[in-house]
C-alpha cells in the first residue's frame, strides 16, 4: 500500500524523494528489514500465546538423543513465518501484480492446509493429522490455480528475443523495452544447455498442427506435481531444528537472483534467459521471505523455543515451487533443493527396499539407520547442531551453484 501513496505523492505532488519507491532493489530491502524485525520482536508474543494455548509439539518415541526434552515445545510456528512475510509484502509491492497475487494466494492456501494438519494434531489428538488424500487434494487445488493462470492470463508473457530492441526507457530498474514483442508461451530453461529453451507444447507435436493450443493439457500437470512433490519435500526436512528453516532461506535467496534478472530487461539479455515482465516484483516478496525465514530461526535454532509444524513447512514448499515456475527455473528445483531431494529419496528408497526385502526374504531390512536422512545422521550419533550446519553448507554450494548456471553452459 506504500508503494501506491508514494507512487500518488511522486507522480501527482512531484514531492522531492518520493519516487525511491520505484526502486524494486530499495522496496526490496525495506521489506527484508520490516520481516526481520516483525518476525524477531513479534515472533516471541506469537510463541507465547502458543504456549498459553497448550499447542505443544506431541514427540513419538524414537530413540533419537534429545527427542524427549522437545515434548512440549510450541509448533504452529509457520504463523511467524507467514505474518511476517505477509505485512512487508502489503505494505511495499505492488498488489495489481499477476505474480504477487498469485504468492499471495500460495502462503495463504498452504498456510491453511499446514494450519488444519497442525490444529488436528495437536487439537484433536491424532497424531496423524489430515489424512493425506485430503493435503493431496489442497496441492493438487493450488497447482491448478496457478497453473491456470500462469498459463491462461495475459498478464503474464515471456520474451524470448531481447536483442532486437534498440531503444529503452531506462528510468528505474523497472527497465522496459519501447516496443516489447511479449508473447504467452510454456517455454522453460534447460540448466547447463546451451540453447536451453525448452517448450512443454513441443510434448504434443505429434499431434499435428496446433497442438500449441493443447499445451496446457501438460503444464498444468506439470505444475501440479512440482507443487505438490516441492512441498511434501520442505515437510519432510523440517525434522531438527533450524534445518528446513535455513536450507529454505538459501534456496529462496537464489531465487531472488533469478526473479531479479529475469524481470530485468537489460540482464535478461546480457545472460541470455528470457524476459519475463513484470516478474522483477517478486523479488519484493522474495525479500520479505528470506527475512522471515532468518528471524524465524532466532528462535528455531537449537535449542528451539518453536517448531514450524507444517502450518510453515507445507507453505515454504508451497511457495518455492510457484517461485521456480513463476520464473521458468522449475527444473533447476532438484539441484537448487536437493536438500529437500536427498531428504525424499531418502524416504522412498527406505520404505521400497524394505517392503521389497521383507517380501523376498521375510524380513524387512533398511539402507539408513532411519529416515529421513538427517535422522540417519542422528543415529549414528552426530549432534544436531552438526547436522543442520553441514546441510546449510551443502545448501549454499547446490545455491551457488544454480546461479552459475546463469553462464555456465
Amino acid at each position: 500500500m506504500l508503494y501506491y501513496l508514494f507512487d500518488y505523492l511522486d507522480k501527482t505532488l512531484d514531492i522531492s524523494g518520493t519516487g525511491v519507491f520505484q526502486y524494486i532493489t530499495f522496496r526490496s530491502g525495506l521489506a527484508f528489514i520490516l520481516s526481520l524485525l516483525l518476525s524477531t520482536i513479534y515472533g516471541k508474543q506469537i510463541i507465547q500465546f502458543l504456549q498459553r494455548q497448550q499447542v505443544g509439539e506431541t514427540v513419538r518415541e524414537l530413540g533419537l538423543a534429545g527427542q524427549n526434552e522437545k515434548a512440549g515445545t510450541p509448533t504452529m510456528g509457520g504463523l511467524i513465518i507467514i505474518f511476517a512475510t505477509l505485512v512487508p509484502v502489503v505494505l511495499f509491492a505492488k498488489l495489481h501484480n499477476i505474480y504477487i497475487v498469485l504468492l499471495i494466494v500460495t502462503t495463504l492456501w498452504m498456510g491453511t492446509i499446514g494450519f488444519v494438519d497442525d490444529y488436528i494434531k495437536i487439537f484433536k489428538k491424532d497424531k496423524e493429522g489430515l489424512k493425506g488424500i485430503f493435503k493431496v487434494f489442497g496441492q493438487v487445488g493450488l497447482g491448478l490455480i496457478v497453473g491456470s493462470v500462469l498459463y491462461f492470463s495475459p498478464a503474464v508473457t515471456v520474451r524470448q528475443d531481447t536483442t532486437t530492441t534498440n531503444i529503452f526507457k531506462v528510468q528505474t530498474e523497472n527497465v522496459v523495452a519501447q516496443a516489447p514483442v511479449e508473447e504467452k508461451s510454456t517455454v522453460t530453461t534447460i540448466p547447463f544447455f546451451k540453447n536451453n529453451e525448452f517448450d512443454y507444447a513441443e510434448l504434443l507435436a505429434w499431434t499435428g498442427d496446433g497442438y500449441q493450443k493443447w499445451a496446457w493439457l501438460v503444464f498444468i500437470p506439470v505444475v501440479i506435481f512440482i507443487i505438490t512433490a516441492v512441498s511434501n519435500g520442505a515437510n519432510l526436512t523440517d525434522g531438527i531444528d533450524g534445518l528446513a528453516a535455513g536450507t529454505s532461506a538459501i534456496s529462496v535467496f537464489a531465487l531472488g537472483i533469478f526473479t531479479f534478472v529475469s524481470g530485468n530487461i537489460i540482464f535478461s539479455n546480457y545472460l541470455n534467459i528470457p524476459y519475463i515482465p513484470n516478474s522483477g516484483e517478486m523479488t519484493v516478496f522474495i525479500a520479505a521471505f528470506v527475512g522471515a525465514l532468518i528471524g524465524f530461526l532466532w528462535y528455531n535454532s537449537y535449542p528451539a523455543s518453536v517448531f514450524m509444524g507444517d502450518t510453515g513447512s507445507l507453505t515454504i514448499g508451497g511457495i518455492i515451487a510457484v517461485l521456480a515456475i513463476a520464473v521458468r527455473k522449475e527444473m533447476l528445483i532438484p539441484l537448487l533443493c536437493g536438500i529437500f531431494l536427498v531428504e525424499n529419496l531418502s524416504v522412498v528408497l527406505q520404505v521400497g527396499y524394505f517392503k521389497y526385502t521383507k517380501k523376498r526374504f521375510g524380513e524387512g531390512r533398511r539402507i539408513f539407520l532411519m529416515s529421513p536422512l538427517h535422522h540417519h545422521y542422528q543415529k549414528k550419533g552426530y549432534h544436531e547442531s552438526k547436522i543442520v550446519t553441514r546441510f546449510w553448507i551443502v545448501a549454499i554450494m547446490l545455491a551457488i551453484l544454480s546461479i552459475i548456471t546463469l553462464k555456465l553452459r
